[in-house]
């Protein structure tokens, strides 16, 4: 039987990080591509659709890929504390691992502008939190300026350990397939997965597919050609005016002949739906990016699916994001404790 030790044990020696210690783990990666036929059938016509589930991760997002390089990185280099800004998701991560190296982690979060799983993750494993009354964007150049004068070590998108774990999907992708995609389709919020999702492929030799990005339409910066000074969307992970991938993204969008659109909270939200509906995979809102972008790509004309094979990477568990699940839904009934009143209920 296989035996999975993570990313590093499985990867490490393609991997551009300090092999000079014990490598922080909580047995990250290894996520499965589930084939989602009845998805693909109302999506991509003629196509398949693969969803690469990164909410099976440890704390349940992508960013634990990355976490367990920039942590071990960070351990190997002397730190006794990290410090990130965050939407939710790296909060909960480097948390996570931080506590699991014995290190002090700081958090600092837009006030009011995170889902209250992704709080808890962070709470529940020892950090510090902090909340900005500003954006995460103000966060993150607190932290970077911040990371410039203490002896803390930032453990964001920015630190290029964190992209050494991030591209490992990549090569996952590629091992499920057996080669790469024709296209693969995700969220764009900092912009570091899909940069890290183009190194990836870019040091393998399974082939190139082409990137399509999603941003939410109250924070597509990449598609105004300008920072958003307010993003504003109901997906808080990809809340984010100021990528600090930009121009890594851009590059990667090009060099792979993609594209990246803009998507209606209520088109992100109408995916996140039909993923969970249709085949019983439940992600946090953000995560439905990607599909919803899809959705509108094939729609518009701008991609043809047929014959094609598509990678929706879903970036984070729904349980991240309860919230979003239950607002709106049709609530529960309530009837007597009585077989003939649940029968009457079914209709019998």
């Amino acid at each position: 039987m296989r035996k999975w030790g993570g990313l590093i044990a499985r990867y490490g020696a393609r991997l551009a990080i300090s092999q000079s210690v014990e490598p922080v783990t909580l047995y990250e990666g290894d996520t499965p591509l589930i084939p989602a036929p009845r998805l693909g059938d109302a999506v991509v016509p003629g196509g398949q659709l693969f969803l690469k589930y990164e909410g099976l991760n440890p704390t349940g997002s992508f960013k634990d890929r990355g976490m367990t390089t920039a942590i071990t990185q960070a351990v190997a280099d002397g730190a006794r504390s990290v410090v990130c800004a965050s939407t939710g998701n790296t909060a909960a991560s480097a948390a996570a691992y931080a506590a699991r190296a014995g290190l002090k982690c700081i958090v600092l979060i837009p006030d009011g502008k995170i889902a209250l799983g992704k709080l808890a993750g962070a709470v529940a494993y020892g950090a510090r939190v902090i909340a900005v009354k500003g954006s995460f964007d103000d966060g993150l150049r607190m932290v970077r300026e911040a990371s410039e004068r203490a002896p803390v070590a930032l453990v964001n998108s920015v630190n290029p350990a964190r992209l050494q774990g991030q591209k490992t999907a990549a090569w996952e992708v590629t091992e499920q397939l057996g080669q790469a995609p024709d296209w693969l389709c995700l969220p764009i919020g900092n912009a570091g997965n899909i940069t890290a999702y183009w190194l990836g492929f870019c040091e393998d030799e399974k082939g190139l597919p082409r990137l399509l990005g999603a941003q939410a339409a109250g924070a597509a910066p990449l598609i105004q050609g300008k920072q958003i000074k307010n993003p504003e969307t109901r997906a808080t992970a990809i809340r984010i005016g100021n990528p600090a991938r930009w121009q890594e993204a851009v590059s990667a969008l090009e060099r792979s002949n993609g594209h990246v659109l803009s998507v209606t909270d209520d088109e992100i939200f109408a995916a996140y739906h039909m993923t969970a509906r249709l085949e019983g995979i439940f992600c946090e809102p953000s995560s439905a990016a990607g599909v919803a972008g899809l959705i509108k790509s094939v729609a518009s004309g701008k991609v043809n699916p047929e014959g094609k094979r598509f990678v929706c990477v879903l970036t984070g568990h729904g349980l991240k994001d309860p919230d979003s699940a239950v607002d709106g839904a049709e609530r529960p009934i309530s009837i007597a404790p009585t077989t003939a009143a649940f029968l009457e209920v079914l209709g019998v």
